[in-house]
């Protein structure tokens, strides 16, 4: 019996050309997504190491790193929103062999990336203070989140940048760019760390005030890597030979539509996730320490997921815009099988070394019960997020943000912070809630993402 059949998947979709062999399907999307999970993995690597150095400050300064992270990707909505629209443009595209198109649409949104950065980064550092408190933080933790939050956000150019020519640079299917550049920018930051958080090698002992500008310091490595990318004959995005930084009507209109509910997906999901985290921090200081901590162990889990989700991005739109739906729904297939193996690994790492993970964080009783009750529920939850993501992945790859941002705004804006919130507080499960709501909204994003891909009507969209 085959491992991978291909007649069972296609079942009734047409076959428009030769069909790639299992192995072959196998090699591409290994080819294409192997840089974007080992990128993910070490950037969800390099984040568990930076907490664990932030760590040795105190809980405290857990807590204050992590009561900043939604509003700077709130701040950071529109950016993500229009990559999403870029990589699914240039993979059309780049099926297409119209490099000219896509190197103008590159062209464009670096312009309109650079004023929206500007706003963003004004509106961030005056009204730092009150974004905190609405956020969550504390008397202990008020004044280092705002501090953090401001530095961060004065530096967030060098990161909307690169978010930018990577987002093209996925698209055109040169995933390595993006690991290179994430892997030297984190490795940066971890350096910086340690020479300004504690103060080593004759470098200020400068804190959580020394966390922030570690990451702004790497953030400017890997966004001089990604624009030197640009310059690179080898590019489909070589963005010299071209004239003109104007996109055309029809790619306009594209990325408008896309982007545009791509940005509705951003808002939801950043919504959800900022009331999810008001409810924890309302727990108090140890048990959103402890809660940030699952959460980085989560970003390992889900750093599979998004690799594979980029690869389904490229393969996926690369293959519509040859016409070949047939060997769109054969990569979007391939991808969630190969998403199923990493979850299964991952989940027995977090059973069998859940408490020795949380370990390096912290030696708090308190917290170490509180991990192992996560670590437990993550190992269910991890099929779940690995799955929709890859799901969610497909769809945008095909063009079908609309539906994305539907499914977020049920799961992740009503469903997790509305769930966590009602057993958090009025049936007093406390962290225990929080987590069990998380797993309600993993559960309606792939229950939707499922029965999305099955229907196959994102096949048909067009670009």
């Amino acid at each position: 019996m085959k491992l991978f059949n291909a007649e069972r998947v296609l079942k009734k979709e047409p076959v428009a050309g030769p069909i790639p062999s299992g192995k072959e399907l196998f090699r591409n999307t290994i080819n294409m997504a192997w840089p974007s999970v080992v990128e993910s993995f070490l950037v969800a690597l390099v984040g568990f190491v930076d907490t664990i150095m932030v760590s040795s400050l105190g809980s405290y300064a857990i807590a204050a790193v992590g009561l900043t992270t939604q509003p700077k990707f709130i701040g950071l909505c529109l950016f993500m929103s229009m990559s999403t629209a870029i990589s699914a443009l240039v993979a059309r595209r780049r099926g297409e062999e119209n490099r000219e198109s896509a190197v103008r649409i590159l062209r464009m949104c670096l312009g309109v990336a650079l004023v929206l950065t500007v706003i963003v980064t004004i509106l961030a550092l005056v009204f730092a203070d009150p974004i905190l408190r609405f956020a969550g933080s504390k008397d202990d933790t008020h004044e280092a989140a705002v501090e953090y939050f401001r530095i961060i956000m004065g530096g967030i150019i060098f990161t909307t940048i690169t978010l930018t020519i990577n987002a093209a640079q996925r698209g055109a299917g040169n995933t390595k760019l993006s690991m290179r550049t994430n892997v030297v920018s984190n490795l940066v930051n971890v350096l910086f760390n340690y020479l300004l958080i504690g103060g080593n090698l004759g470098f200020p002992a400068l804190g959580i005030r020394g966390a922030a500008i570690a990451t702004v310091i790497g953030s400017v490595f890997g966004c001089g890597m990604s624009i030197f990318s640009l310059f690179s004959k080898q590019s489909f995005v070589y963005i010299r030979g071209i004239k003109g930084y104007i996109a055309s009507k029809i790619d306009i209109k594209s990325l408008l539509n896309v982007g545009s509910s791509a940005f509705t997906e951003q808002i939801f999901f950043r919504i959800g996730f900022l009331l999810f985290a008001i409810t924890v921090a309302n727990l108090g200081t140890t048990a959103y320490a402890a809660h940030q901590i699952g959460m980085n162990m989560m970003s390992l889990s889900f750093s599979f997921a998004d690799g594979f989700s980029v690869a389904s991005v490229a393969l996926i739109g690369r293959s519509l815009g040859q016409k070949r739906r047939d060997l769109a729904k054969l990569y979007a297939n391939m991808c969630q099988r190969m998403g199923l193996v990493c979850a299964f690994l991952m989940s027995l790492v977090f059973l069998f070394f859940g408490r020795g993970l949380f370990s390096l964080f912290s030696s708090d009783p308190a917290i170490l019960d509180m991990g192992v009750m996560i670590m437990r529920i993550l190992c269910f939850v991890i099929y779940l997020q690995i799955t929709q993501v890859i799901f969610f992945g497909c769809l945008r790859g095909a063009g079908d943000t609309k539906f994305t941002a539907f499914a977020s705004m049920l799961s992740v804006a009503i469903i997790r912070p509305g769930v966590s919130w009602l057993l958090c507080n009025p049936l007093g499960l406390g962290l225990l809630g929080v987590w069990l709501g998380l797993v309600g909204d993993q559960l309606t994003r792939f229950s939707l993402g499922f029965f999305r891909i099955k229907q196959g009507n994102w096949l048909k969209i067009k670009l």
